[in-house]
């Protein structure tokens, strides 16, 4: 196993004593929506970047703890070591990835501070937020493409369209236990895809608590759903888990599986999965970290740190972690893990996101 493939594993399964504790687990990229944060006078541009390298960088003491996607939860953890081996052990970083909706309530119960999300925060989650009296920071940190993938096996599938993922996967689909069961519901909607073989369709993937679950319901079902007067679901019997590397495991199980997963946890194993090429209306496209960054590959998202503005108050550890978050070193964490980098512009969106919600 290569060093990104042990990483992201050890992100499931690893509990991590003052480096991370790491447990298991999204519109469209674009940039980060900075309403969330507070407003004041622009900042200047020295206020606005972070220190951007290790050098002469002074973190605060404490502890730091962080939950929610487990698709973001592999940036964190190496944000935390980086963050472990400059305070020489002094600021202690714990991640979990139970999953976006998890995290979500544990964050707006005021229990983590800082919320790892594969999505934007929902209105209903928001409301609870503020109820409760947690204000936040919004801060879009990386871009992944959401991999629809199969067994190396599975050579009559190479590419679907969104009417024939649908016809696998959403709510009408429920109790087929064949690809080709799915070939009627796909021909109904238009799909160029409607040959779907007679083989076994083993299915695992994110459940509800995930947002990578919630991504994919809205990018890929959405349009076939709405065709079809059905809800904006997917079927139920299928193996769920809020955990990725569960939902890899899945899909390199069978010979003829179905699942998805965020972009780095199937680049990590693209010898043991095939990524379905998407037909999103310009031709099939594959995720790779080019199509990914141009926006070509049809389902690519933003991923997201939610900061407590209370936590900002009460723990210095907080601001400095954050601040390592969004230096150059910091964000280099994206690559490593296996993400996309954001543009420079919207890295600068995201810096001057956090210099406003400081303010």
């Amino acid at each position: 196993m290569n060093t990104k493939s042990r990483r992201l594993a050890i992100a499931g399964i690893v509990t991590f004593s003052l480096l991370a504790v790491a447990c298991g687990e999204d519109e469209g990229a674009e940039p980060a929506d900075t309403t969330a944060a507070a407003t004041d006078a622009p900042a200047t541009t020295e206020e606005m970047a972070p220190e951007t390298t290790e050098a002469g960088m002074e973190l605060a003491g404490g502890e730091v703890f962080i939950s929610g996607s487990s698709t973001v939860e592999p940036i964190s953890v190496l944000v935390g070591e980086l963050a472990d081996e400059l305070s020489g052990g002094e600021l202690a970083v714990s991640v979990e990835g139970p999953g976006t909706g998890d995290g979500f309530k544990l964050f707006c119960a005021g229990e983590s501070d800082i919320s790892d999300a594969s999505r934007k925060i929902k209105d209903s989650e928001a409301e609870t937020c503020a109820a409760a009296g947690i204000e936040y920071v919004e801060l879009e940190i990386a871009i992944d493409g959401l991999t629809v993938a199969t067994s190396p096996n599975n050579d009559a599938v190479t590419c679907l369209d969104y009417a024939a993922i649908y016809a696998l996967v959403g709510p009408e689909s429920e109790g087929f236990g064949k690809w080709s069961d799915a070939n009627e519901i796909a021909a109904a909607l238009g799909s160029a895809y409607a040959d779907l073989p007679d083989a076994d369709l083993v299915i695992t993937g994110p459940g509800p608590e995930s947002g990578t679950y919630d991504s994919f319901v809205e990018l890929v079902l959405g349009d076939s759903a709405e065709a079809r007067g059905t809800e904006e679901t997917t079927r139920s019997d299928y193996t769920q888990s809020p955990n990725d590397n569960i939902i890899v495991e899945g899909i390199e199980g069978s010979d003829t599986s179905f699942g998805w997963v965020g972009y780095a946890f199937y680049a990590a194993e693209s010898d043991k999965m095939k990524a379905i090429e998407i037909d999103g209306g310009d031709g099939c496209v594959a995720p790779t970290e080019e199509t990914i960054a141009d926006g070509s590959y049809p389902i690519s998202r933003s991923l997201y740190i939610y900061v407590s503005k209370q936590a900002m108050a009460d723990n210095p550890a907080v601001v400095s972690f954050v601040e390592l978050y969004l230096s150059d070193d910091g964000l280099a964490q994206v690559s490593e893990a296996g993400y996309v980098s954001l543009p420079a512009d919207r890295i600068e969106a995201t810096r001057a996101a956090w210099a406003a919600g400081k303010a």
